[in-house]
């Protein structure tokens, strides 16, 4: 579906339900940014009972039946969907990366940012070091002595010992899949909050629709 026609079809919804279609992720970018609601997992815990996996579906809806609401801090009060946000994230079971992971995606959020999965990275091996003259740069060298190992001559045959550059390499294939899998673990996430929020959560000016991120963005790169 064409931008504009989704534009269209998203304001006839608002008309209609008197609440904006956002995605799960654009729902936590701005309880984040323009709600500036935070994560205090004390306050959270006392205000709704909420607790890592323990009845989170079954707590949040009998919390918004009774009109109780997670205070987001500060003088001005927070809205409604914004707290109703912090508490999923406070929430989030271990199995998704609990508090650890609610905080990565809360400053995620704050950032509008998605993980790093090191879209475009290329492996490399640099020396470590680098020396200059009026001939350019080098990789800096040293003498290598390898006790009861003897190097070939040079060409002049007049030393036994050899030289060598100390390498770094970067963007190994290792990194790249730790990459990889905390991007995966994010979007496992995000998966989950996104049921919450549908199912779960009494929002008043939202409706969260199945859209979510990339689930592997390098696929297409």
């Amino acid at each position: 579906m064409a931008p504009r026609q989704q534009g269209k079809r998203a304001a006839v919804q608002a008309l209609r339900t008197g609440k904006m279609d956002v995605s799960a992720l654009q729902l936590i970018e701005w309880a984040f940014q323009r709600e500036k609601v935070g994560l205090d997992f004390d306050e959270i815990e006392k205000e709704t009972g909420a607790r890592p996996g323990i009845g989170m579906e079954y707590i949040m809806v009998e919390r918004a039946k009774l009109g109780c609401r997670v205070q987001g801090g500060g003088s001005s009060p927070r809205h409604h969907d914004a707290d109703m946000v912090a508490a999923s994230l406070a929430s989030l079971p271990e199995v998704y990366g609990g508090r650890r992971m609610a905080v990565q995606i809360a400053e995620l959020a704050r950032a509008g940012e998605v993980p790093d999965w090191m879209g475009g990275a290329v492996p490399a091996c640099e020396p470590v070091a680098w020396r200059r003259c009026k001939h350019g740069s080098f990789a800096a060298t040293e003498v290598c002595r390898v006790p009861g190992q003897r190097w070939p001559a040079d060409q002049l045959g007049k030393k036994a010992d050899g030289s060598w550059c100390r390498v770094s390499y970067s963007n190994t294939a290792r990194d790249m899949a730790a990459a990889r899998r905390r991007y995966l673990d994010w979007y496992r996430a995000i998966h989950h909050l996104r049921f919450i929020f549908q199912k779960a959560c009494h929002l008043t000016s939202f409706t969260v629709i199945d859209a979510l991120p990339p689930c592997a963005p390098w696929k297409g790169a």
